[in-house]
């Protein structure tokens, strides 16, 4: 395992690569480097289409608050439209967890990014625990509790939960 510490965002790739490097003299050369040109998951858009990808999602989901889909869309990219679905007005989102969060982000966030607790969700994959009132993180945890002892999941949740 290697752990690399401090530099920017903004070189994190390129630092990669230069350990990879570094690796590839001890265990020999792999495959030629291919990250400059991948898009993130989402990121499947112009570097400066950002507002325009934000207008296209609005006008799809018309009917949801505009500081939503811009939240989504600055999350979540393209995939913003996975996670909302056949969603088309703000109770079809599932249940309400405070500032603007909902069951169906929670429920991708389980799904698709390995969300298990509170925690993970309001404050390493949203940053809405600044939002959120105590009573709301109370009823996000309920809810993952219960999600998880029905999909059978609940024994690796406790576990990981158990950590934080």
């Amino acid at each position: 395992m290697i752990n690399v510490f401090g530099g920017k965002l903004t070189t994190s790739r390129r630092l990669a690569e230069s350990v990879l490097e570094r690796v590839e003299q001890v265990l020999g050369e792999r495959q030629p480097a291919w990250t400059k040109q991948a898009k993130l998951p989402g990121g499947d858009f112009e570097p400066l289409a950002f507002e325009a990808e934000t207008r296209r999602l609005h006008k799809d989901y018309s009917e949801l608050p505009t500081a939503l889909t811009t939240r989504l869309t600055r999350l979540y990219g393209t995939l913003a439209r996975d996670l909302l679905g056949d969603a088309r007005q703000i109770g079809d989102l599932g249940e309400h967890f405070g500032a603007d969060l909902y069951a169906c982000e929670v429920d991708y966030l389980v799904a698709h990014e390995w969300a298990h607790t509170a925690t993970d969700i309001l404050w390493r994959r949203t940053k809405l625990g600044l939002r959120v009132q105590p009573e709301d993180v109370i009823k996000l945890e309920k809810y993952l509790t219960t999600k998880t002892a029905l999909d059978g999941s609940g024994g690796q949740y406790e576990r990981l939960h158990s950590r934080d």
